[in-house]
């Protein structure tokens, strides 16, 4: 069911999303081609804040807090998946691989290699305030607009 809760959210994480995009560009090699990088990320920050911060909001600001954090957890996990995924894709597509089973594999190994380029502490920073105030603006927001 459509909240204000759910929509304040959803906005919230797609700004996360998006600032943690731009934020994390710089640290790839000159001349990386992002292509919708920052399109996907601000789609999965909607959904993210949409069906998990937004359905959370309402049970107090420590709450809030905690929901922030563990959705920009679950952003990050899916960003880097779908990423790794596309990055797969777009190997296979090259005929990288020599196995349907090696291309899974390679998954995990592109998401571990993306998540250690995103250990930079403005990255973190940024996904770390950014979901804190991310779940105190839903709080907010639930709290307000019942």
């Amino acid at each position: 069911m459509p909240t204000a809760a759910r929509l304040v959210a959803a906005i919230c994480l797609a700004a996360v999303a998006w600032f943690a995009s731009e934020a994390v560009k710089p640290l790839f090699p000159e001349g990386t081609d992002f292509g919708s990088f920052n399109t996907v990320n601000v789609v999965l920050g909607l959904l993210v804040g949409w069906f998990i911060l937004g359905s959370r909001s309402g049970r107090g600001y420590a709450s809030g807090i905690s929901n922030g954090f563990t959705s920009v957890i679950a952003l990050t996990f899916w960003a880097l998946f779908v990423q790794a995924t596309n990055e797969m894709v777009d190997r296979s597509f090259r005929r990288f691989y020599d196995s349907p089973f090696e291309a899974i594999g390679a998954i995990f190994e592109i998401g571990l290699e993306y998540g250690q380029k995103m250990l930079d502490p403005t990255v973190i920073a940024i996904l770390l305030v950014g979901g804190i105030l991310a779940g105190i603006v839903a709080e907010i927001a639930g709290q307000r607009w019942k």
